[in-house]
């Protein structure tokens, strides 16, 4: 049984953000990678601050429990935003 895992994109911001998010994901045991941290610039791919958006990858075994954790990394995000 060949069990291939492929890359899953669960969010994309700017380079903070996306190095939050990957830590957050390694503090629930899930792996992960940014992608075009580099400085790959496309025009669809600009984040509000101008920079090129960076991209957490996991592995689609991961996705669903990445995507919950990415959830409360914006809904915490989101309530601070509302404090300020």
């Amino acid at each position: 049984m060949d069990t291939k895992m492929e890359p899953v994109e669960i969010f994309a911001g700017s380079t903070w953000e996306a190095e939050m998010v990957k830590s957050l994901l390694e503090n629930e045991g899930i792996a992960g990678f940014l992608l075009n941290e580099a400085g790959t610039v496309f025009p669809f791919e600009i984040t509000e601050n101008g920079t090129a958006a960076v991209k957490v990858m996991v592995s689609d075994i991961d996705a669903e429990a990445s995507r919950k954790v990415v959830s409360d990394y914006k809904s915490n995000s989101d309530r601070l935003e509302r404090n300020d």
